[in-house]
């Protein structure tokens, strides 16, 4: 049997017909051909996805805001990012990476001051760049920001922050051992009463992070 291509027909499909032997590879050439242009852009989507490099930084005391991070790390890159998570003090050329996670432990309102020094020593590089922040510290059960009496970010640094221009600033629960505390932590966590254990809400953390990947992605 052989079939013509006539007008508006397939001529992968009618250059299948003919050559028998043909016909297999004709047709996957034919459907490349239809479904190429769509196939194309998938793929260029999903290599500019994987070009974004993001830069989560952290700065920790006892380990629960490094677990945080790495758990933001972690979502980013199940979404198809790349993700490098670093203590700040190890951060070192900003240049490969088009946004910035960062977040500090907070005690009595106060973010490290490793946190500190990176966030200012780097404004204007931040400022060009996707930037989300986040604190982690308040224990107990309830809204952290509630539990804080409303405290968002240190007072001292929202200037840098309202220079940089956050996509957005989170507050998470934090984790508390006190076989990890010296003696004036143990002191001041007693007369603050402050609920020990680790609070941390890893849904809501994983929410946050899977709302950065989606924001970075469109």
């Amino acid at each position: 049997m052989v079939v013509i291509a006539g007008k508006g027909a397939w001529p992968g499909l009618a250059a299948a017909y003919l050559h028998p032997l043909g016909r297999s590879l004709s047709i996957r050439f034919s459907v490349k051909r239809i479904l190429g242009s769509d196939h194309s852009r998938c793929s260029d989507k999903m290599e500019d996805e994987m070009d974004i490099q993001v830069l989560v930084a952290y700065a920790t005391k006892y380990g629960a805001t490094a677990e945080i991070a790495e758990k933001i790390g972690q979502v980013l890159r199940q979404a198809g990012l790349r993700a490098d998570v670093l203590p700040t003090d190890r951060v070192g050329d900003m240049t490969p990476y088009q946004a910035v996670v960062l977040g500090s432990a907070v005690y009595i309102g106060q973010w490290r001051k490793e946190a500190v020094k990176f966030l200012k020593a780097n404004e204007m590089a931040l400022a060009e760049r996707a930037v989300w922040l986040f604190s982690s510290g308040p224990t107990g059960e309830g809204d952290p920001v509630e539990l804080t009496q409303g405290w968002h970010f240190p007072k001292a640094l929202q200037p840098v922050a309202d220079r940089i221009r956050p996509r957005d600033i989170a507050v998470f629960h934090g984790a508390m051992d006190v076989n990890k505390l010296n003696f004036i932590e143990k002191w001041m966590i007693k007369n603050v009463k402050a609920p020990l254990g680790d609070f941390r809400d890893w849904e809501a953390i994983t929410a946050w992070a899977t709302a950065i990947a989606d924001e970075l992605k469109e």
